[in-house]
């Protein structure tokens, strides 16, 4: 562990609120902060600190991305890259903790990964789960909540990767078998084979919940489906994943039930740069194009009316299991902006909005005693979202 470092005379932008910081120092020890104080008040005389130069620079909060596939490398073909050799899906995972550290993510809550046997440690589950566990301990990596494979209705997924159920007592076991094999959390799969109709029934939702609340872990749903989202609110899940069709009741009923959405509003950006960056028909022709926008209003649209609702809104990228890759969560917090959050909102979605998901108090904030979790960027976040594409320093696993 890194001894003494004095980051001096920096701004913070903790996404506590709108307003910037400016002229602030903090003293690091042994990956820990000792204090977080106006420059002009340090106290002197430490002559071990190492002194950083701050000055210019940003200190942000570690990022956390709620929606993250870890396994997986993103990009156009990520459909078909579920279905790679575990060996190559493990050296991309590796590719992606890298990527992660180096754009200040602290944290990532892995929310499905290819059901197969881990080549390093033999066992058959969500490849997640290894990584998650080789990972703990290495501060070049972020730290890990892992749901294990897709809980999903029976020929709704292709390739054979995720868990697949025909019945609600198959769901409930193969849900079950997710927390035996070391999961954090259960991700249900509430699209269907049959699209604009949820899979299971809220009954059938709510016996997975009730299970897995009994064991301390949550559930989470992905949902791009208006019937879907109200099937995640009549099972008591506790977040919803996309979240791409809203309205005002599923809204209102999440606030009342504390349900979180995740949003993932930058795929739809990824996808408008594949129009142009590839010949794929499914982003390059007008009926694609036609449909991408209307689902990107869609998304759009929904998000507003949770946010103008007051349901807690994370983010995260989706990458690996979309498009993105994992070193592009500023995307999604410009996105976020860009659907009306002010710039300090999104901030916060990206930050300790995740943390409190986690259930990790620690996560995407900053304190006197707490870890020493934070990057720094050139900018303004709470003005420019864009300023968090400029990373300049990572605090930690350096």
């Amino acid at each position: 562990m890194a001894g003494r470092t004095l980051y001096r005379d920096a701004a913070l932008a903790d996404g506590s609120g709108p307003e910037l910081k400016i002229g602030v120092s903090i003293l690091v020890d042994a990956g820990r902060i000792v204090w977080i104080l106006p420059t002009e008040n340090e106290p002197q005389g430490d002559a071990e600190a190492k002194v950083v130069d701050a000055g210019g620079a940003t200190v942000v909060p570690g990022l956390v991305d709620c929606h993250s596939h870890i396994t997986l490398p993103g990009g156009s073909h990520w459909i078909d890259r579920g279905s790679d050799p575990p060996e190559r899906l493990l050296e991309e995972a590796e590719l992606n903790g890298e990527l992660l550290r180096q754009s200040g993510v602290r944290w990532a809550r892995d929310v499905g990964s290819p059901m197969t046997t881990d080549p390093l440690d033999g066992r058959r589950r969500g490849l997640a789960l290894g990584v998650r566990d080789r990972w703990r301990n290495r501060m070049d990596r972020p730290y890990v909540r892992a749901a294990g494979t897709w809980v999903q209705r029976a020929g709704t997924i292709p390739g054979g990767v995720a868990a697949e159920a025909s019945t609600p007592d198959e769901l409930l076991t193969l849900s079950r078998q997710q927390l035996d094999d070391g999961a954090d959390l259960i991700k249900l799969y509430l699209d269907g084979p049959k699209p604009e109709e949820a899979p299971w029934t809220g009954d059938d939702v709510r016996r997975v919940v009730t299970m897995a609340h009994a064991r301390n872990a949550k559930v989470t749903a992905h949902s791009t489906t208006l019937p879907g989202a109200r099937v995640c609110v009549d099972g008591g899940v506790d977040s919803i994943e996309h979240g791409m069709s809203l309205d005002e009741e599923v809204a209102r009923r999440m606030v009342a039930q504390g349900t979180f959405l995740v949003s993932t509003l930058a795929v739809f950006r990824s996808w408008a740069t594949f129009a142009q960056t590839t010949n794929q028909p499914r982003f390059v022709s007008d009926e694609a194009r036609k449909r991408i926008a209307q689902r990107r209003e869609g998304a759009y649209e929904s998000l507003r009316i949770a946010h103008r609702a007051g349901v807690k809104i994370a983010t995260g990228t989706d990458f690996g299991g979309g498009s993105l890759r994992a070193n592009q969560l500023a995307w999604e917090v410009e996105a976020l902006v860009q659907a009306g959050l002010q710039p300090w909102e999104a901030l916060a979605s990206a930050t300790r909005r995740g943390g409190e998901l986690l259930g990790e108090p620690e996560a995407g904030v900053l304190h006197a005693g707490g870890p020493a979790d934070f990057f720094l960027v050139h900018g303004d976040p709470l003005t420019d979202p864009a300023a968090l594409w400029r990373v300049w320093r990572v605090a930690w696993g350096a």
